[in-house]
């Protein structure tokens, strides 16, 4: 948030809205940061219509979401059927989640479902691993430095 100058007034007003934009923000950068810095990196799995992970860096098969907050049966499913699937294919099914403030059953079903899932800082952590890129020194070196207009909004 603090990228774009997005206050928290701001994101209230309409909290859906900016959870999935801040949420497709935080799917591109760590996937152009591992698409430009790991040897192994593939980008997502397509199986027909389906992608049951954002990118592929050697053996982790990475999704990454801004927040999980939805409890319900269909993406509880959804996290389950795609970690036994990327299991099944000798991936790590990884998910790398943003915020701290998630819904607890979903990250349950999520554990339950095959998927390593780091939260926050560990979430950093991860892709400095794999990449050698800071995500938080590079997040908080860039704040402010674009700002929303709202007249978008």
């Amino acid at each position: 948030m603090n990228v774009f100058s997005l206050t928290a007034e701001t994101k209230r007003e309409n909290r859906q809205y900016w959870g999935r934009e801040l949420g497709m923000c935080w799917q591109l950068i760590v996937t152009k940061i591992c698409q430009y810095t790991c040897h192994n990196f593939q980008p997502a799995l397509r199986i027909d219509d389906d992608e049951p992970c954002d990118l592929i860096v050697d053996k982790y098969a990475i999704d990454t979401k801004y927040r999980i907050g939805s409890g319900d049966s269909g993406t509880l499913k959804k996290f389950k059927t795609y970690g036994n699937l990327l299991t099944n294919k000798g991936y790590t099914p990884t998910l790398l989640i943003l915020r701290n403030d998630n819904l607890p059953a979903a990250i349950n079903a999520c554990k339950g479902g095959n998927w390593q899932v780091l939260i926050g800082q560990e979430s950093m952590d991860f892709v400095h691993k794999i990449s050698g890129v800071d995500i938080k020194t590079f997040l908080e070196s860039n704040a402010g430095k674009y700002t929303i207009s709202r007249d978008i909004i």
